[in-house]
Parts: C-alpha cells; sequence; structure tokens
C-alpha cells in the first residue's frame, strides 16, 4: 500500500467497523458501542486530514467516505431503535431521506452518466444534529453523565433538519436536471 492509500484504507476499515458496531447495539453492549462509534468518527477526520493535507484525495475516496458515514450513522440509528432508544417515526424519517437522496442520485447518474455529489450546507448541518443525537443517546445508555431534558427537542430538532435536508436535496437537484443542456441531464 503506498501512503497516498491510507485515508481510503482507514474508509473502508471504518466500514468493516459497522458490523461490530451494530452487535454491540443490538446485544445492549452500549459502553462498548460507544467507543467503537467514537473511534470510528475519530478516523473519519484523521482519513479526511491526511487526504486534504497530503493531497491525497482521490475518486474512490470521494465515493467511499461519505458511504461509510452513511453506514455507521444508520447502523447507529437501526441499533438504537431495535433496542427502542430512538422512535420508529424519527427512524424512518431518516431513512426515507437517505433512500430519496440515493434514488436521486442514482436517476441522475443513469440520465447525466456522472454526478459530483455537494452536500448543502442544510445537508451538513442535519448530518450534525443526527450525529449528536446518536452520540448523546449512546453515551447515555453508556453511562456517562449526561444533562436531563435534551431528548425531546434534540429528536424534534433533528427530524426537523431531516425533513428540510431532504427537501432541499430534491429541489436543488431537480432545478439542476432541468438546467443542465440537453444530452448533459
Amino acid at each position: 500500500m503506498t501512503p497516498s492509500q491510507i485515508p481510503n484504507a482507514i474508509t473502508v476499515a471504518r466500514m468493516v467497523v459497522a458490523f461490530p458496531l451494530l452487535w454491540l447495539l443490538l446485544e445492549q453492549r452500549f459502553s462498548q458501542a460507544f467507543w467503537v462509534a467514537l473511534v470510528a468518527g475519530a478516523s473519519d477526520a484523521v482519513d479526511g486530514y491526511l487526504a486534504k493535507r497530503y493531497a491525497w484525495q482521490s475518486v474512490l475516496g470521494g465515493i467511499l467516505d461519505p458511504i461509510a458515514d452513511k453506514l455507521l450513522l444508520t447502523v447507529c440509528f437501526f441499533g438504537l431503535w431495535w433496542g427502542g432508544h430512538l422512535p420508529s417515526w424519527l427512524v424512518a424519517l431518516v431513512l426515507a431521506r437517505d433512500v430519496v437522496i440515493g434514488i436521486g442520485a442514482v436517476a441522475w447518474w443513469r440520465v447525466n452518466g456522472s454526478i459530483k455529489p455537494s452536500p448543502t450546507g442544510i445537508s451538513k448541518l442535519t448530518t450534525l444534529i443526527q450525529l449528536l443525537l446518536v452520540a448523546l443517546v449512546m453515551a447515555h445508555l453508556a453511562g456517562l453523565d449526561i444533562p436531563p431534558g435534551w431528548m425531546q427537542p434534540l429528536l424534534l430538532v433533528c427530524a426537523g433538519l431531516t425533513l428540510v435536508s431532504g427537501i432541499d436535496y430534491v429541489v436543488v437537484y431537480s432545478l439542476r436536471a432541468l438546467r443542465a443542456p440537453r444530452g448533459k441531464r
């Protein structure tokens, strides 16, 4: 392996870690799950830093990194939902948004031949809030001292941003598709 492949190797390792993380959540081993998720999150920062710092960005990394992030987040939402720690309506909303974005990306690729995903500001904020929610729920379940009263407001903010972000993706990419010259759609 060459040094320029290190960020992608870290990303693939993060994807592999999703499976033991899911198992830990399903087995209600929340302390271990919390620390595994924390290390996985830190690895995301490390691979991003290395790729940018040393100009080791690649097309493959641009594809794998968001997939790894989404896989870990989805595993956490599913595992926490399965144990009854997140409401079904929220998990359904989060998954529905991701499915709509995924279908839209495939449609764009089929029509246009290529896609350069660029998350919007609202999408980045949505992901941040989703991560915060998952991290706080996992930290609470792991026995860390988390102040009370945060769950319901954070659930509502997460749901609102998830909905708005999903609509934003549909509108933004629909407008881009309509503005693309014929044959470039």
